[in-house]
């Protein structure tokens, strides 16, 4: 049978075209749109819906007709997507505002003015965070978290506010266009903060909603990620070119399905993602929280096991960043000017190839050189929406190509940290399956091992692993796959890092130097991004 699985980023969507027989899922084909992200002045970070829907529509009517496969032959749809974001919809299911990004970060003086009283942990009030704790064993402790849009929108917006019938995230939104049916999964329910897993479906905690000034209402149906929400509408399937038997399942948020489709389904196992942002992951079957790292771990797509997760802002973005001003400008590598978030796969293997080419041959340790990946602030393991990118210990000698590898392992000076900061209570795994649009490069995934100190392995199409969850997680609703954990072991791996000791003193030298460098520089940024 063949399911299409969507996976919704930052600044594009990709369609994919899946067979599933016998527990065989095999990716097929697929089919690429981009959106914008409207980034503001005032720390906003804006999506229109809209253009989502249409990205949907016209990659699934492309996919179609390059693959030639008829729309009676498809029998399911699932998602993976972004999270965090905050959709507020009327009882049409029409938004009534653009999607804040989690991205999003103006926040600030809301969570100020509503944190509360006295003594502050991570910024939040000890009441509130441990209330928090007992309920969720998490907290809103970022500016970046829905509940903060939420009260922003309730604050600034106030003529919006009243038009609320539900808040949505990115993937719930297209479900409910397809659909009609206003659901939220329990992993998207979990990221807002107000679900108490305790409960299971049921889990909207009325005490944290009046706590952190959320009504109710404006709260959906919580589902499990492999559940049927229905059918598609006869409008939805018109526009998307599809027929109204197929079977829409709720599907996951992008930190739950990638590492399904990592083959990370068992507990223990740990994955690192290198998209438009970067995590690190470790699947675990009980809940647990660092408040200080800002680490916690989250609702995976199966009842009883989370996901103990770690987030970076921009990480594939600062490859972007690289080719349009370190590169692109000056070089003219690409087949055509054209952004990352806009490529497909051509125009990754060209970037990643450039990099293979002229990274390879320099020296482990950038001659000195090291790059804070903090292009859009920072959450973990410290919160601070001031910080920023920047090269340190520039000299005369210094060229393009340092300045290029610094950035790559700037990155990966970031994920160790992270990892570093996971591992004090949810042990790393020794062998780390690396994905993303990053494990596309040979070069990336051996400076990886190096700098971690870990064997890192990487699977067949690293970039789409998101969909291949999506996939499972529908294969598992139709009861073609008998259960998440065993989607793992259909997961092969193409290749293996080795970490090369030769590498370990200049990398630990810089690696220290880093972890100091936004300590020493945070009141600076904050006096520059404030």
């Amino acid at each position: 049978m063949y399911v299409i699985a969507y996976d919704v980023g930052t600044t594009g969507m990709k369609t994919c075209l899946f067979s599933i027989d016998n527990g065989d899922v095999k990716l097929l084909d697929g089919a690429y749109r981009t959106y914008h992200l409207y980034i503001l002045e005032n720390g906003g970070a804006e999506q229109d819906a809209d253009e989502w829907w249409s990205a949907m529509c016209e990659s699934t009517n492309e996919l179609l007709a390059k693959t030639g496969v008829a729309k009676e032959e498809i029998k399911a749809i699932s998602f993976c997507s972004q999270m965090q974001g905050l959709v507020l919809v009327d009882d049409k299911g029409k938004a009534l505002r653009r999607p804040m990004s989690y991205m999003d970060n103006r926040a600030e003086e809301t969570f100020n003015r509503h944190a509360g009283r006295g003594i502050r942990i991570s910024g939040l009030g000890v009441g509130k965070l441990l209330k928090s704790l007992r309920i969720t064993t998490a907290a809103p402790t970022s500016v970046k978290d829905p509940i903060w849009k939420y009260n922003w929108v309730k604050d600034e917006e106030p003529e919006i506010y009243e038009k609320i019938h539900k808040w949505l995230d990115v993937k719930e939104y297209l479900i409910c266009r397809a659909t009609g049916e206003f659901v939220m999964t329990a992993d998207s329910a979990y990221a807002t903060f107000l679900y108490d897993t305790r409960k299971g479906k049921e889990g909207w905690s009325r005490p944290l909603c009046k706590m952190f000034r959320v009504n109710p209402d404006h709260l959906p149906k919580v589902i499990a990620c492999s559940d049927k929400v229905g059918c598609l509408t006869k409008q939805a399937a018109e526009e998307l070119g599809l027929h109204t038997d197929v079977a829409v399942f709720g599907g996951g948020g992008d930190a739950t399905l990638i590492g399904i489709g990592a083959g990370c389904t068992r507990i223990g196992e740990t994955h690192i993602y290198c998209g438009t942002s970067g995590w690190v992951s470790t699947l675990t079957d009980h809940q647990v929280v660092d408040i200080v790292s800002m680490i916690a771990a989250v609702v995976g797509a199966k009842e009883g096991l989370y996901n103990y997760f770690a987030e970076m802002e921009t990480a594939g973005k600062c490859f972007e960043w690289v080719k349009e001003h370190l590169a692109l400008d000056e070089i003219g590598i690409y087949l055509k000017k054209q952004t990352v978030a806009e490529s497909e796969e051509s125009v990754y293997i060209s970037l990643y190839d450039y990099l293979s080419e002229t990274v390879r041959e320099k020296d482990a340790g950038a001659n000195g050189v090291i790059f804070t990946p903090w292009l859009h602030g920072n959450r973990c393991p410290f919160e601070d929406p001031d910080a920023a990118g920047m090269f340190f210990n520039l000299k005369l000698e210094t060229g393009k190509s340092d300045m290029i590898r610094a950035v790559l392992e700037g990155i990966c000076f970031h994920l160790r940290w992270m990892m570093e900061c996971s591992d004090k209570k949810v042990p790393i795994s020794d062998t780390i399956r690396f994905v993303g649009g990053g494990a596309l490069s040979t070069v990336i995934c051996q400076i990886l091992a190096d700098i971690t100190e870990r064997k890192i392995e990487t699977v067949m199409h690293p970039q789409d692993v998101g969909a291949v969850g999506a996939a499972m997680v529908a294969g598992v609703g139709l009861q073609v796959i008998p259960s998440l954990e065993e989607a793992g072991s259909y997961i092969r791996v193409t290749n293996t890092y080795i970490p090369n000791p030769k590498k370990r003193a200049v990398y630990e030298k810089n690696y220290r130097v880093f972890q100091k460098l936004h300590g020493a520089n945070a009141k600076l940024f904050k006096m520059l991004n404030d």
